[in-house]
C-alpha cells in the first residue's frame, strides 16, 4: 500500500510513463517523489546507482526508465537497445535490493512475448517461442529485468514485480519522426501535413497489422493500483481490451488532426508483429480498468501536441 509518506524513487521521471507517474502520485497526496535526470545519474553505472540508493534509501521504486523507440529505431540498433536496457534494469532492481528497498515496480513492454503468441497474449505466453525481430533486444532485457524481480521475490522475500503495459500513447510523448513509436509520428506527420498543406502522408508498411493503445495516464492509473496490492501477481498485464489496424488508426488520427492529405503507404518497409492484442483479464479480475478511451485520448493528444509545438516544447 502507498503511504503519503512513502520516499518514492521514479527512474526515468521526465520520460511519458515516468512523468505520467509523478503526475499520479502527486495528485493522490504523495509529495515525497526521488527523482534524478540522467546527467546527475547515469543508470548505466552500477556503481552510482548504488551510491544514489545508499544516499536517498526510498520506500518504494518505480522502474519506468528505459531506451525506447519505434520499429525503425529498433530494428536499426538492437545491439545499443539491450545493451543499454539490460544495464538499466539490472543496475536499477539489483541496486534497490542491495539498498534494502522493500517494493519495486518493473515496467516493460508487452514486446516481451512472442512473435506468434495467442491473441489476447496471456502472462503466461511469456518465452514459449520466438520473439519479434525487429524488437528483440529491447524486449530480452526487459524480460531479464521482470525476470530478476521475480528470482529475488522467491529467493529474497522482497515485493519486486512488473507490470507490462501495450503500446502508449499521450501526455509527454516523444514525436521523433525518425524513432519514435507509430502514433505520435502519425500525429507528427499528419499535423505536419495539415499546416504545410501537403498532399500526402507516407506511413510505413502495408496499414494490416492490429495494435493496441492505452492512454499514459490510465497506465500510471494501474501502476499505481498494482503497488496498492499486498501480494500483487509477479508480472501483469495492462491495455486497453481492444484493438485497431494501423490503417484504421491513420484514419482517427487523420480526423483528429483535420488532415485533408492522402495517405501514402509503403508496403517496402516492415510491418512488425501482426498482431498484438494483450490479455488484461488478470488486472481486471483484481479491480482494475482503463477509463479513457482512443478517441478521447486521441483529442486530447493533438491538443497537447498543438500546444508544445506553439511554445516550441515538443519532445523530439
Amino acid at each position: 500500500m502507498i503511504r503519503k509518506t512513502d520516499r518514492i524513487y521514479v527512474a526515468g521521471h521526465r520520460g511519458m510513463v515516468g512523468s505520467a507517474c509523478v503526475r499520479a502520485l502527486n495528485a493522490i497526496g504523495c509529495e515525497n517523489i526521488v527523482a534524478r535526470t540522467h546527467k546527475s545519474l547515469d543508470l548505466l553505472d552500477p556503481r552510482a546507482v548504488r551510491e544514489f540508493y545508499a544516499e536517498e534509501k526510498p520506500d518504494i521504486a518505480i522502474i519506468a526508465a528505459a531506451k525506447v523507440g519505434g520499429i525503425g529505431a529498433n530494428s536499426a540498433g538492437n545491439a545499443e537497445f539491450l545493451y543499454q536496457n539490460e544495464m538499466i534494469a539490472m543496475n536499477t532492481v539489483m541496486g534497490a535490493y542491495e539498498a534494502g528497498v522493500k517494493r519495486l515496480l518493473f515496467l516493460g513492454s508487452t514486446c516481451i512475448y512472442p512473435r506468434m503468441a495467442p491473441q489476447p497474449i496471456p502472462e503466461s505466453a511469456l518465452l514459449t517461442s520466438p520473439l519479434e525481430k525487429t524488437n528483440e533486444g529491447y524486449a530480452l532485457a526487459k524480460i531479464s529485468g521482470l525476470k530478476l524481480c521475480e528470482f529475488l521475490r522467491r529467493d529474497k522475500g522482497v515485493c519486486y514485480h512488473s507490470l507490462m503495459p501495450t503500446n502508449l500513447y499521450g501526455t509527454g510523448d516523444n514525436y521523433d519522426i525518425v524513432g519514435g513509436h507509430v502514433l505520435p509520428t502519425m500525429i507528427r506527420k499528419f499535423e505536419t501535413a495539415r499546416v504545410n498543406g501537403d498532399a500526402a502522408v507516407p506511413l510505413w508498411g502495408t496499414g494490416t497489422p492490429l495494435r493496441e493503445f492505452l492512454h499514459v495516464d490510465d497506465l500510471a492509473a494501474a501502476c499505481l493500483f498494482v503497488l496498492s496490492l499486498d501480494n500483487p501477481p509477479d508480472l501483469v498485464n495492462v491495455g486497453s481490451g481492444s484493438e485497431i489496424t494501423i490503417r484504421e488508426l491513420a484514419e482517427k488520427v487523420k480526423a483528429a488532426t483535420g488532415c485533408p492529405a492522402e495517405i501514402a503507404w509503403d508496403a517496402t518497409k516492415p510491418d512488425g508483429t501482426p498482431r498484438k492484442l494483450c490479455d488484461t483479464s488478470l488486472i481486471r479480475s483484481l479491480g482494475w480498468s482503463p477509463k479513457i478511451s482512443l478517441d478521447e485520448g486521441l483529442a486530447r493528444t493533438v491538443a497537447e501536441y498543438r500546444e508544445s509545438v506553439a511554445n516550441g516544447t515538443v519532445r523530439t
